[in-house]
């Protein structure tokens, strides 16, 4: 397997959450670009900015309970030559921001980076008021603006600094939980760029976020049933690598898609999308089926809500048996 860490299928391996790779970033890029500032809404130490506000006080806002004024606020700044990460949970910002995003940022293409936390069914005890599963739908939409969606809190750190040197609107989602390192330091990562982690020929597993791990223990226990298949970490949803997904698709003739987000909108539309335009084939969705949430520990949710491994390796059987 091409890049993974060479511990990721051991008992012990390494978690972190993906928003600590976004906290790690930030205070990087502080030390190195003054024009970074970042902006919370009373969410500085969930959203992992609290450190950056310590060290950099003269460069971090404190909006309040008020996610529609700090994007506003942070289209300001953009638009005066900073460079501003706009950092709360996703049900709110994207969320109850989407106006502001739209007009004040994607519509005149201010450089505004949006991080939106506590995304997917794993945010698990606090519920479904703020487990975020339409947020990829309702950006990706929106014209101008790049969506990513780290496997891990390596990747979230790539994801960081890639938004910060890329000029224009960026949103980027994390989790909530401390999820296994998927990645490695060394790993290869560009914007727009799908990485193939597994080879096969058999079926293509499409995913994104921490679901890709559950994505490759899935694809593990199927070659030990002889059923080879390939596993693409899809983190761009827009620009989708559709040259990637194309090959895939012309090669193994399957795809499922798994992701921690409504089957509508999210990743599962956009490869469908990027697929009946240029190499249809036989597809499976895993992620959430149009319902909302509730709490619970994210092994139970996963389960429930079919994004365990076992369902990712029943999809895999199921969207075989269509080619």
């Amino acid at each position: 397997m091409n890049n993974l860490n060479p511990k990721l299928f051991d008992k012990d391996v390494q978690t972190a959450g993906t928003r600590d790779g976004y906290g790690q970033a930030l205070l990087e890029l502080g030390e190195k670009n003054h024009d970074i500032v970042v902006l919370t809404a009373d969410l500085a130490e969930s959203t992992r900015v609290e450190e950056f506000g310590k060290k950099f006080p003269e460069r971090f806002i404190e909006c309040g309970v008020a996610e529609q004024n700090m994007m506003g606020i942070a289209a300001g700044l953009a638009l005066g030559g900073k460079i501003p990460f706009v950092s709360s949970y996703a049900v709110f910002s994207p969320g109850r921001s989407w106006d502001q995003l739209r007009v004040s940022v994607c519509y005149t293409e201010a450089n505004v980076k949006v991080a939106g936390a506590h995304t997917g069914i794993s945010v698990g005890p606090d519920g479904a008021t703020h487990q975020a599963l339409e947020d990829i739908a309702i950006v990706r939409v929106l014209p101008n603006i790049v969506v990513e969606v780290p496997c891990d809190a390596i990747e979230a750190k790539k994801t960081t600094l890639a938004a910060a040197a890329h000029k224009g609107p960026f949103y980027f989602r994390f989790g909530r939980e401390k999820t296994p390192i998927i990645t490695t330091d060394d790993a290869p990562f560009e914007v727009g760029k799908a990485q193939v982690l597994k080879d096969g020929d058999d079926a293509t597993i499409v995913a994104c976020g921490p679901l890709v791990y559950q994505s490759l223990l899935a694809a593990k226990q199927l070659e030990d049933k002889g059923i080879n298949v390939r596993v693409i970490n899809n983190h761009t949803i827009k620009p989708i690598d559709t040259l990637t997904l194309a090959k895939a698709a012309k090669e193994t003739g399957a795809i499922v898609t798994v992701e921690e987000h409504q089957i509508t909108g999210g990743l599962g539309g956009a490869v469908a999308e990027a697929l009946v335009k240029n190499y249809p084939v036989p597809m499976e969705f895993i992620g959430v089926q149009d319902t909302f949430g509730e709490s619970g520990n994210t092994d139970e949710l996963y389960e429930k809500y079919g994004m365990s491994t076992d369902a990712i390796y029943k999809a895999v059987q199921d969207v075989i048996r269509r080619k």
